[in-house]
């Protein structure tokens, strides 16, 4: 079995998974094709890693060129992922949202395996819980390029080493968590019924429109070329109402998109707002 890249199969197939997901793996990620891949070989019978490749650039069989693009979307996630994102938003944002007494729309775009739109959706819960009112019912959108992560996120279902990733406290597993037979958690159907999940290209696809009040896109947009970062930038400037928060990852920047948004610091963390 040949698992050897060659050069030209590797420059074909970053120049095209480039063109489908926007992701530039660059030069020196050969490895990470190989690693990947290798994986679907089995799967699909075959005993050479370029006639795999070559099968997927060709589109000839779609089952396949769908499971090379899902196995090569980075899936690296995280409960409450840097903390301050959902500190702001309990601290300042829904409150400033709460007072319009209107529904709260959120966008999680790129949401791997879930654990983004589900923190969000906790965070409202325990925001509602503070307050002596019920407060802007909140519905969340949490799109992905993966399908079998939307499936994923869907189901909801986690082990324990997922579960020990980010800021999973004892009294958030006990409040928003069930247990199952085999020692699983899965997300309470109260988070469920507050997201809508499906399969979204931030690339090519612009079937998600809002207008949203908040939309969250972290650590997403370091994958992308300066050219399809912007044109992502405009897509969710359209989407935000005037005013509307968009969270992005920590070290990540708006770029030359900031003839759409102001940057706005707080402490600590900081968000960008949408010009009126």
């Amino acid at each position: 079995m040949n698992k050897d890249v060659s050069d030209k199969c590797y420059a074909d197939f970053t120049a095209f998974l480039q063109a489908r997901s926007g992701i530039m793996l660059g030069d020196a990620k050969r490895y990470l094709v190989r690693s990947r891949l290798s994986t679907l070989m089995h799967t699909y019978g075959m005993e050479d890693i370029n006639e795999l490749i070559l099968q997927v650039i060709s589109g000839r069989q779609p089952l396949i060129t769908d499971a090379a693009i899902d196995v090569m979307t980075t899936n690296e996630t995280l409960w409450f992922r840097d903390g301050y994102p959902f500190d702001l938003l309990k601290s300042t944002v829904l409150p400033a949202l709460s007072e319009q007494r209107k529904p709260i729309k959120v966008w999680s775009a790129a949401c791997s395996s879930g654990q983004e739109p589900y923190s969000i959706a906790m965070t409202y819960k325990e925001y509602i819980d503070s307050q002596l009112y019920h407060g802007s019912p909140l519905s969340i959108v949490a799109t992905d390029l993966s399908p079998s992560m939307i499936n994923a996120s869907k189901e909801g279902v986690y082990d324990e080493l997922s579960l020990s990733r980010g800021g999973l406290t004892p009294k958030r597993r006990s409040r928003f968590f069930d247990t199952l037979v085999d020692g699983r958690l899965s997300v309470k159907q109260e988070l469920k019924s507050m997201i809508e999940f499906k399969q979204n290209n931030l690339v090519e696809d612009r079937s998600t429109k809002g207008p949203f009040d908040i939309i969250f896109c972290r650590n997403v947009l370091i994958y992308f070329s300066n050219e399809v970062k912007l044109n992502i930038l405009q897509h969710f400037a359209a989407c935000l109402s005037p005013g509307g928060i968009l969270f992005l990852g920590a070290s990540e920047s708006i770029g030359e998109a900031n003839q759409y948004f102001n940057l706005v610091r707080c402490s600590p963390g900081l968000y960008y707002q949408r010009k009126s």
